[in-house]
């Protein structure tokens, strides 16, 4: 017999979205159940990645620190990359945070359930398990089922050879070579990581830049770097991958009309993320859906009358620390909590790649299709003197203005630490402040975030030392 138990908030899934709104929710006193279908809590972003990611990113930039060591006088003979470390400790780290966020629903007096939850008749969610069936009933319940990362019609990832976010992450070698489909923001992760634990990168790009969502200039700047790392073919569209000897070829057109051709280990295929909301009740519940995404208005609500949606589940930015803002809201507002809607461009977007990317608010080209006098001013990072101790020899900071009433309306950096830096442009979009403040706030020297205070000053034309 199935068992039966109340309480004020269910959350179907524990990712970045899912646990924070659970800690929230029993911050402010709601009885909170939180179900969770893996064994672990954390989801995707703990487990599958942004921190397994970051993890590998981390220690593809030590290994080649450690290979060009001697340029910094330090003498390391001999240099070996041994991946099976650097598996073992991503793995590490990846459990010591997953025991954190259990910490945190005890503490939080959150009830974790592991089982696939599904929505119910009577505003319930089933939970099935290994041992069986439970029925919550819940005063609310928030949807934060997340993503799956998506394929091509007709392509087979097979996780051995075509392999997608998921697999690159548990690979036991460094492949010699791989084929990269897809130039966003996880493709071009994972092709600075391997290229520089030694994989031989080929990365195709559908349209004309990498990072096709970021400023013109970022995507720029990036792809110079990046070229000295691989082959980038941008404006290729693929067409087939068919087994080779001991891995793939690969085969696709550019715009040109010219056919290429490469044999490789692996194709890695990365072209985004796909909701999960397929068999979970949902839509028999009658909520409003729209390409398998949730539709929900500002407060995170559905169209039925207390289920809110967040994160991978909703067609809002596909970041953790989107899903934890959504998450907080929807919390806050189940419990009759004042809250605000969020502003998502005023949130960052990131990319982890080397060179780092970080950028908040309007690029240039959508600032002026919405009708702003725009005035940019750009400042070149390898100048400063941090920049140049650290060897590092890409980055820019651009900003992106109002000419009238130098309204701040977008800032982009490419370079070291710029995934850091960007908070200082969130916190200024967000008090909604003007290029001048800026310019008028001391930033300490030497650091790499003096290039925000210059690339500010270049807006008027007096950036110092440019």
């Amino acid at each position: 017999m199935a068992k039966s138990n109340a309480y004020d908030l269910v959350i179907i899934g524990s990712g970045p979205g899912g646990y924070v709104a659970a800690i929230r929710a029993g911050q402010l006193g709601l009885r909170t159940a939180i179900v969770e279908k893996d064994s672990f809590l954390g989801g995707t972003c703990l487990h599958r990645g942004c921190i397994p990611a970051k993890s590998l990113l981390h220690d593809a930039a030590v290994f080649q620190q450690t290979l060009h060591a001697l340029d910094h006088g330090v003498l390391a003979d001999n240099v070996r990359l041994d991946f099976s470390k650097v598996q073992e400790r991503k793995n590490s780290i990846v459990q010591t945070l997953a025991k954190g966020v259990q910490h945190l629903m005890k503490k939080n007096k959150v009830e974790t359930l592991t089982g696939v939850g599904r929505l119910a008749a009577g505003g319930s969610v089933e939970v099935r398990g290994a041992d069986g069936s439970t029925q919550l009933q819940a005063r609310y319940i928030i949807l934060a089922t997340g993503s799956v990362p998506r394929s091509l019609p007709g392509l087979n990832v097979d996780g051995d050879r075509v392999i997608n976010s998921d697999h690159v992450l548990q690979l036991e070698q460094v492949p010699k070579s791989m084929v990269i489909l897809g130039a966003g923001a996880v493709g071009v992760e994972f092709a600075s990581a391997y290229a520089r634990f030694g994989t031989e990168v080929t990365l195709i790009e559908l349209l004309d830049r990498v990072l096709p969502l970021e400023d013109a200039d970022s995507s720029k700047e990036v792809e110079r770097a990046l070229r000295k790392q691989m082959k980038i073919h941008t404006s290729t569209r693929f067409e087939a991958v068919e087994n080779s000897g001991d891995g793939v070829r690969v085969t696709a057109r550019d715009t040109k009309g010219k056919t290429h051709t490469w044999d490789a280990e692996k194709l890695l295929v990365s072209v985004g993320r796909a909701p999960v909301s397929e068999g979970l009740g949902f839509e028999e519940a009658g909520v409003r859906m729209e390409r398998g995404f949730v539709l929900v208005d500002e407060y995170m609500r559905t169209n039925v009358e207390n289920i809110y949606a967040i994160g991978d589940l909703v067609p809002t930015p596909g970041y953790a620390h989107t899903a934890s803002a959504e998450g907080i809201v929807a919390a806050e507002h189940a419990a009759g909590h004042e809250t605000k809607p969020l502003r998502y461009e005023h949130t960052p977007n990131c990319t982890y790649c080397d060179p780092e990317v970080g950028s908040v608010g309007l690029t240039e080209e959508k600032a002026r299709e919405r009708g702003y006098d725009v005035r940019t001013g750009m400042f070149r990072l390898p100048v400063l003197g941090k920049v140049m101790i650290a060897a590092e020899r890409h980055g820019i900071v651009k900003v992106v203005a109002d000419a009238k009433y130098h309204e701040l309306l977008g800032v982009h950096i490419v370079g070291p630490h710029a995934t850091d830096m960007i908070a200082e442009a969130c916190i200024a979009l967000t008090n909604e402040s003007t290029v001048d403040e800026f310019v008028h706030t001391v930033h300490a020297h030497p650091t790499v975030s003096e290039g925000v205070k210059e690339a500010a000053e270049a807006v008027f034309g007096k950036a110092i030392h440019s």
